[in-house]
């Protein structure tokens, strides 16, 4: 019997990428998803500075 049964096997490595080169297309899109992440933090740390966006009214307790 070999020595290794039953259980998860490991998955063999996939071969690394090669880099490839990038085109102005692909610099200009890069930079505008980077510049699209930056206002969403921006807006994210904007909106947690303020409080809840509104109050729940009546909360009723768990007792009856």
């Amino acid at each position: 019997m070999s020595g290794r049964q039953g259980g998860k096997k490991k998955p063999l490595k996939q071969p690394k990428k090669d880099q490839r080169e990038l085109d102005d297309d692909d610099v200009a899109f890069k930079q505008k998803q980077k510049e699209e992440a930056k206002k969403l933090q921006e807006l994210k740390a904007k909106a947690a500075g303020k409080g809840p966006l509104s109050q729940g009214g009546i909360k009723k307790s768990g007792k009856k």
